[in-house]
């Protein structure tokens, strides 16, 4: 039986469709002799991006430094050298704030002092706890792009996690760590669940786009997040707002002495990655989630079930974004306070474009952001350049993820052959 619209012709050509992607992605995880090769294919333009950006971000601090210029008033040669200056303390300044000075780090244990060895150290940590979060919100909207849909409510669903994990993370009382660390856990990807929910229902039942309907719901989680923590989670002995402290059953563990801020978040984050790419790429459902993303028409015609992958994708898409609200009052500020998160859920799609969509990718730039995010202030103490220089980086890496075809230009690379990648702009015609 077809729709009024759909000619027979039409079916059997989705059948076809159907049926010839299904053996198209059943048929990629034998692919086992080419994997390296693919693997090594989609690495280029991601890292060619980042160099292309690091050089570009070399050009912008030399335009923005007074000394260049002062230098070339007084000779080409002397100019070049300021140029080169300026370039090499900046880059040198966020790589010793992203993981550590060698120098000092080498002091540092040759002095046996335990103190000055986790100084030294705290840098590349810090860096591993600043790509916490990145790693699950990362993971959130390349989890919705693999099926087609857009999660730009990934800051909102942080949010709402957080709240629901700072929640269960005060209130409940008497329970040992081992209880109430999952329950904090699987009630703040609960909150994110049901915020990435809503959207999704909304886009299976009535169509509604997921680009709207998830904007609109951070607006709602802002405010949410303000009123309960003016009112109801408001700490009533302080005047900010700003949540009770959760009980220390709650906190998720560290593994060094102050001031090493590394938690057992970060190895969450990788276990959950692996459990994302274990359901997209190893079972039923996630195969199923794939197919829509890649052909809804051709997945419907399969006999896929169109309104439940899109419920379940915006759900699961959720609960990973409320994953990263929960790590950071679990693992870092262990309460609640408003505006907490730093933006996280917006550079996450920028993750999931530079990740290509892939868990193993997503983590490997959530890696990078967190290394330029945490070196950054070291960069601008050093050598006074302004730390939003980080923003500019990122976005120019951005922007050629997105326009592969300047980095090929510019490298005269060959044009790879298609494949899943980029399935997700289907999306954007809201079909």
């Amino acid at each position: 039986m077809t729709d009024d619209n759909t000619s027979p012709q039409s079916e059997d050509n989705g059948r076809k469709a159907g049926q010839i992607l299904l053996e198209e992605l059943a048929s990629k995880p034998r692919q086992r002799g080419s994997f390296w090769r693919r693997t090594a294919q989609g690495l280029v333009v991601p890292l060619l991006a980042i160099f292309s950006g690091l050089v570009l971000g070399g050009v912008i601090i030399i335009l923005t430094t007074e000394a260049v210029y002062a230098g070339f008033a007084q000779s080409p040669l002397a100019g070049l050298s300021e140029a080169w200056k300026a370039v090499s303390q900046a880059y040198s300044a966020l790589f010793a704030g992203s993981f550590g000075d060698p120098a000092r780090i080498l002091s540092a244990l040759q002095s046996g002092d335990a103190l000055a060895i986790r100084r030294a150290f705290n840098p590349f940590f810090e860096s591993l706890v600043a790509s916490t979060p990145y790693i699950f919100a990362g993971l959130a909207v390349a989890l919705g792009f693999r099926t087609g849909l857009f999660n730009i409510g990934a800051e909102g669903q942080i949010f709402v996690g957080a709240i629901f994990a700072a929640y269960v993370g005060y209130a409940i009382t008497g329970v040992p760590a081992v209880i109430h660390i999952p329950l904090a856990l699987l009630a703040g990807a609960l909150g994110g669940g049901l915020w990435g929910f809503i959207p999704g229902w909304l886009k299976a039942k009535v169509g509604g786009h997921e680009v709207i309907n998830t904007i609109m719901m951070n607006y709602i989680a802002f405010r949410l997040s303000d009123w309960l923590l003016s009112g109801p989670m408001k700490r009533p002995d302080s005047f900010n707002p700003v949540s009770p402290t959760i009980q220390e059953t709650a906190m998720l563990p560290r593994f060094f002495d102050n001031p090493i801020r590394f938690h057992l978040g970060f190895f969450i984050a990788l276990g959950v990655a692996w459990l994302v790419y274990w359901f997209l790429f190893k079972t039923r459902w996630g195969f199923d989630l794939r197919t829509v993303g890649a052909n809804p028409n051709a997945a419907k015609y399969a006999g896929m079930n169109i309104t439940m992958s899109t419920v379940l994708a915006m759900s699961l898409s959720g609960a990973l974004a409320g994953l990263a609200g929960t790590n950071e009052v679990l693992g870092l500020n262990h309460n609640l306070a408003m505006a907490f998160s730093s933006g996280y859920g917006f550079d996450s799609i920028a993750l999931a474009l530079l990740g290509k969509s892939h868990p193993l990718g997503v983590v490997l730039a959530s890696l990078l952001f967190g290394t330029l995010r945490n070196g950054a202030g070291r960069m601008q103490v050093v050598t006074n350049i302004p730390i939003d220089i980080i923003s500019v980086l990122q976005a120019m890496i951005l922007a050629f993820i997105a326009a592969p075809a300047i980095i090929r230009t510019v490298y005269r690379l060959r044009q790879p052959e298609e494949h899943e990648e980029g399935v997700f702009v289907r999306s954007w015609g809201g079909g």
